[in-house]
């Protein structure tokens, strides 16, 4: 992906906090990347799906339909092992509709107070479909723990409640970069690019 073969991707997401990091991590990966926004698609797109990937499908290939360029999507969660795997694919609703951030992550300590087990893991999937309806697909994870309170003003949905292995601060008080570096998306579009270098 260097100089005139790189190709525009839009990114799918409508997510700011999401769409920011996607932006940030794709540019540091030569990528070329725009908005939907800023191309003036506004669809929202059902996540239908039972996987994370199956939803970033979902959400690339309306995309891509309505820009006729290559739409990528990031579908991806937090996945809480005292809590049998939730909430999963229902991240985003955790806890009802209408709750910003800090609020959200203030549901979760509620949840999870009193739970001695406080393992978990972001899963990001990465999906990314062509005008010629071929596709790519990667995963990252990125295993740590739930904290006992909020830590850190960085970052974006659960980043201040989640600590990464290796790490003795939580997301949201890591430097972007460094952050990237280690986490579940930033696992999944570095194995993107590689599958897309492979293909390319």
């Amino acid at each position: 992906m260097k100089d005139d073969s790189r190709t525009k991707f839009v990114i799918a997401s409508s997510n700011p906090g999401k769409v920011r990091e996607l932006r940030d991590i794709l540019t540091s990966l030569d990528f070329i990347v725009i908005t939907r926004q800023e191309l003036g698609v506004d669809i929202d797109v059902e996540e239908t799906g039972g996987t994370f990937t199956e939803n970033a499908m979902l959400k690339a290939k309306a995309i891509c339909d309505a820009t006729g360029l290559p739409s990528i999507a990031d579908d991806s969660g937090l996945v809480i092992d005292a809590l049998g795997g939730a909430p999963g694919l229902y991240t985003s609703s955790f806890g009802g509709e209408g709750l910003d951030d800090r609020a959200r992550c203030q549901y979760l300590l509620s949840v999870m107070d009193g739970r001695e087990q406080r393992s978990a893991m972001f899963v990001s999937a990465i999906v990314c479909v062509f005008p010629d309806g071929t596709s790519i697909a990667a995963q990252g994870e990125c295993a740590g723990s739930i904290t006992m309170e909020q830590l850190g003003s960085g970052g974006f949905g659960y980043d201040p409640v989640f600590i990464a292995e290796g790490m003795d601060v939580t997301m949201a008080e890591l430097p972007s970069v460094l952050k990237h570096d280690i986490s579940h998306r930033g696992k999944a579009l570095k194995q993107f690019a590689k599958l897309l270098e492979v293909e390319s």
